[in-house]
């Protein structure tokens, strides 16, 4: 047996420190917010839900939703046909056609090359920069000569979520939106002083942040896409644009400040991480690490949310007193919403939706019930946070018409909230943070959704309805949620219905004094993360209770502590910190990753969900040196990343780059967005 990949970095889940710092505001190094005494997943074994007959239920309606599948209650064939890996270092990846269809392509061998890597055969461009003039009026980006005038109509920094959207009647054409979840001043201005920074430095920090709608021209004979500058669907939303507050926590004391004694009205959105498109054409994008930008925090909830108690890193208090809460205590409350965007429409103001609840939101992925009520699942991105849904008790109308997309844009504004509790199903004693599997062969259990609160109604002892909106992980805390290894991206497949949580990384786990592994959380000092499966009872998005499994558990394939479905592990990359996630058409799962700690750089990769592959995983790119995978957009002809904070290692500066993507030596480093396409011009994979 070889040796196991090297772990790189000292930081928790593999970011460099300057990530850290600037990206969370070193969330992993702060006091772990959660200090409730909950359950963790495991604690409660055989509990009052019958989980074999829970896993039956599931399994049945899974099969007759999508035959020929491997049921959620029984492992995948452990001797399916596989390509052989061609992903290891020092390899050079052999083209060949086997795989699951879809993932029909060479792997890309782990690397740490400064560019990004994409199978043989495949093409790339990168499609839009940080700086890019969207807006008419915008000039170009100057590095030197940066303003926060000429940012609000650029495209913002550190692209993360992506969505792409039909654009009727303009042939070719597609609407892209992306958000910009933080800024690295470091990166971005010439002898930057983190003591000392300017109101134009925070000024332009302030427009670099939030959302970029633009319209995208695609290339006939590739897949090459272009933005088009200055059509008037393109629009920047920054920290200060308006933002409307609905659903039944607007108007709340706990949401009014000085300037807005509304509480209805809020000046922008900060943090945008990953996020979700709706079937009625809108875009969700999750606040996540909104407490960095908040100084002077106080209360019990603001420890809970992880908000200081001195000066922020960016220092943004010295100029705006909303920044600082010993003047606007509750200016934080404002934000950790999902916030819904109408893309076709440049003149609506987006919406913070108060019904999902406030935590560190990574995403928020919708589908519908047989009835046609959106069900939204959200994770809360903490070590030992929660995962949540929320049930729409409104129908979504059909069609395109004014009062169909003016009755849907309330569709999230009213329902249910619910947060997780899950329950394995082997005893305690066969897990001992080594990963290994229990003797039932798999990582499984049962679980219940608890509500929180529907409309003005709270289901929570001692908390008001708005109490639950506002503290919504408090509200998890005392109805007994179950802790999980920082919950990221969620996917429910197209498919089948499963819904995929990617599980990041919690390096906590086991510590003295935390909690320790468990069937859901199998690893103590969990660097790699893993992928949690669920199928909700009887295929009912709405129902209280769902049977779930590990799907993945990643690192090292050749680690005895990974797990990929039961497919043989010396057929599949190796893969570490997942992160976000989206679906193919052929039901494949793909995969980005954050902070890959096996000698590697962090890429994307697609793993097949369904049939004899099942568990097959194959990396499909890698990203320049410093740079996480974010945002995938996975089309037929065409695979989108965001290629964010790039060059973002230790020591580096804009006067010292770690990176010369993407323009070579001598440019500044700029986060961007990629697209890759077959050069033969047929779909992906296939």
């Amino acid at each position: 047996m070889r040796n196991l990949l090297p772990l790189i970095g000292s930081h928790p889940g593999g970011r460099s420190a300057l990530t850290c710092r600037y990206r969370c505001g070193d969330a992993c190094f702060q006091e772990i917010p959660n200090t409730s005494d909950n359950e963790y997943a495991g604690d409660i074994i055989a509990g009052a839900l019958s989980r074999r007959s829970m896993m039956r239920a599931a399994a049945v309606v899974t099969v007759a939703a999508a035959a020929g599948t491997a049921a959620l209650a029984g492992p995948a064939a452990t001797t399916a046909e596989a390509a052989p890996l061609a992903g290891r270092p020092g390899g050079r990846p052999k083209p060949t056609p086997s795989g699951a269809r879809g993932l029909r392509f060479a792997a890309v061998a782990p690397n740490k090359d400064d560019k990004v890597s994409v199978p043989e055969g495949y093409g790339q461009n990168v499609v839009i920069r940080w700086g890019e003039p969207i807006l008419r009026g915008a000039p170009a980006f100057d590095p030197d000569k940066q303003s926060a005038k000429a940012q609000a109509g650029q495209f913002g920094y550190n692209n993360d979520f992506l969505s792409l959207l039909p654009l009727r009647g303009e042939r070719g054409r597609q609407v892209m939106v992306a958000n910009h979840e933080y800024t690295d001043e470091i990166l971005m201005f010439r002898g930057y002083d983190p003591a000392a920074p300017t109101r134009e430095q925070v000024e332009i920090a302030w427009a670099a942040h939030g959302l970029s709608v633009v319209v995208v021209q695609e290339e006939s004979r590739t897949g090459k896409l272009a933005p088009v500058n200055r059509h008037p669907l393109n629009r920047r939303l920054t920290a200060t644009s308006e933002f409307r507050v609905t659903g039944p926590a607007a108007g709340s004391p706990l949401l009014r400040t000085s300037a807005d004694r509304t509480g209805r009205k809020v000046l922008g959105t900060l943090n945008n991480c990953a996020g979700g498109t709706t079937p009625w054409g809108t875009t969700l994008h999750g606040e996540e690490n909104f407490n960095q930008y908040f100084a002077n925090g106080s209360s019990a909830t603001d420890k809970r949310y992880g908000i200081g108690t001195a000066a922020t890193e960016r220092k943004w208090e010295l100029f705006d007193k909303r920044f600082d809460l010993a003047q606007e205590p509750n200016e934080s409350h404002r934000f950790g919403w999902v916030v819904e965007l109408d893309p076709y429409d440049p003149d609506s103001t987006p919406r913070k939706r108060t019904a999902l609840g406030r935590f560190k939101h990574e995403a928020a992925a919708p589908r519908l019930t047989s009835d046609g009520r959106p069900v939204v699942y959200m994770g809360d991105d903490e070590r030992f946070d929660y995962f949540y849904k929320f049930v729409s008790s409104k129908r979504m109308k059909k069609g395109n018409s004014r009062a169909a997309r003016e009755h849907n844009l309330t569709l999230l504004d009213e329902g249910t909230l619910y947060v997780a509790k899950l329950t394995g199903d082997s005893p305690a004693a066969e897990f001992d943070g080594t990963g290994k599997l229990p003797s039932d062969g798999e990582f499984d259990g049962s679980g219940v959704w608890i509500p929180l609160a529907t409309g003005t109604t709270s289901h929570v002892p001692g908390m008001t309805a708005d109490e639950v909106y506002v503290f919504t992980r408090l509200a998890g805390d005392k109805v007994g949620a179950t802790k999980m290894d920082r919950p990221e991206d969620v996917e429910p497949s197209p498919r089948t219905g499963r819904v995929y949580v990617a599980l990041t990384n919690n390096t906590d786990r086991g510590k003295a004094g935390k909690a320790g592994a468990d069937e859901a959380n199998p690893r103590n000092a969990n660097k790699h993360g893993q992928i949690l499966e669920l199928a909700e009872h009887w295929d009912d998005p709405a129902g209280d209770g769902f049977a779930w499994r590990l799907f993945l558990v990643a690192g090292d394939p050749e680690d005895p502590a990974t797990y990929f479905a039961g497919f043989p592990k010396d057929k599949v990359s190796p893969i570490s910190c997942p992160d976000n996630v989206a679906f193919d058409d052929h039901g494949n799962l793909w995969i980005s990753t954050d902070g890959a700690q096996l000698g590697s750089h962090d890429g994307l990769f697609g793993v097949a969900t369904q049939g004899e592959r099942r568990g097959e995983l194959k990396q499909f790119l890698t990203v320049p040196t410093g740079a996480e995978t974010c945002g995938p957009v996975i089309q037929d002809r065409r695979v989108l990343v965001a290629v964010q904070h790039p060059g973002e290692v230790d020591g580096a500066s804009v006067e010292k780059p770690a990176s010369a993507w993407p323009d070579g030596p001598g440019r500044i480093v700029r986060p961007s967005v990629v697209a890759v396409w077959r050069k033969d011009g047929s779909d992906i994979g296939v």
